[in-house]
């Protein structure tokens, strides 16, 4: 820095380095302070319209009242004015007759994703894929059935199957063979099948019973994934030995379908059925 100001007349500071690098004192451009003291004016014009201020635990409410909650709750009240001339018709109308009715089918499963991402995507995805332990709802497999009418009920009342554990009945070799036949899709091959009462649920051709949610062995689609390393003849042996469901068992499959009776209302339970039925896997 210089000690001495070698640029007479010149607007600087006097702080000068490598003989002419120096700090020069001009005012801002006009254009610049007026930008400056516009946006201070703009900050304090904004605390008095909009909530801005702290005191206490809460801002100053501004003169125009505005508020996010306000902003969501009208354009909530726009969506549902939009939504209300097929909201009353659904009102009515049971599950199957909005089926019947491509219109309103069509608006029911646009307008019920969210509740069905919030409720049920996070067991059977958001596709209705499946999940690990999860039951696939986009094919035609279905333990209790697929009709609109038997969804919207699985749906409000929940569901949980049963199988006894027959590993104090079956020995370790009994229970491969049995699960061998029923990877090949012939259950009724081995005599296990017959002389265990394997029959009493998944009956003579061990095609199961909609009724009792038995699950048909033929098919070869399971309920349980094997593990990683393991095959199907592997996770079918354990369902066996273990059961499903069977509380005397600590190594039992675990299988529930949770009641949404209380959680949501009729008319959300029914779109949700049209919903699942859309998937394509209803019958």
């Amino acid at each position: 820095m210089a000690d001495n100001n070698p640029f007479p007349g010149e607007n600087n500071t006097g702080h000068i380095w490598d003989d002419n690098i120096r700090e020069l004192a001009n005012p801002p451009p006009r254009w610049w302070m007026i930008a400056f003291w516009a946006s201070i004016a703009w900050f304090l014009g904004y605390g008095v319209l909009y909530p801005m201020y702290p005191i206490g635990q809460k801002p100053t409410e501004g003169v125009m009242g505005w508020t996010q909650i306000k902003e969501y709750q009208e354009g909530l009240d726009e969506v549902v004015a939009v939504r209300a001339e097929f909201e009353n018709q659904l009102k009515d109308m049971s599950a199957k007759d909005i089926l019947a009715n491509p219109g309103l089918a069509d608006y029911t499963v646009a307008s019920v994703k969210v509740l069905f991402g919030d409720n049920c995507a996070p067991c059977h995805g958001g596709g209705g894929q499946g999940g690990p332990g999860y039951p696939v709802l986009a094919d035609d497999d279905w333990l209790f059935g697929g009709t609109v009418e038997t969804i919207e009920q699985t749906i409000t009342m929940g569901r949980k199957g049963i199988m006894t554990a027959h590993g104090k009945i079956l020995s370790d070799d009994e229970a491969s063979k049995l699960a061998d036949a029923i990877a090949a899709g012939n259950p009724t091959s081995d005599p296990n099948f017959l002389q265990k009462g394997c029959i009493a649920c998944h009956g003579m051709d061990g095609k199961g019973m909609q009724m009792l949610g038995s699950a048909n062995l033929t098919d070869g689609i399971y309920r349980f994934v094997p593990e990683e390393g393991k095959s199907v003849t592997d996770s079918v042996k354990q369902t066996i030995l273990h059961g499903v469901n069977d509380v005397t068992d600590p190594q039992t499959r675990e299988a529930v379908m949770p009641s949404f009776g209380e959680r949501l209302s009729k008319d959300e339970i029914k779109k949700l059925a049209v919903y699942v039925y859309k998937f394509g896997g209803g019958q």
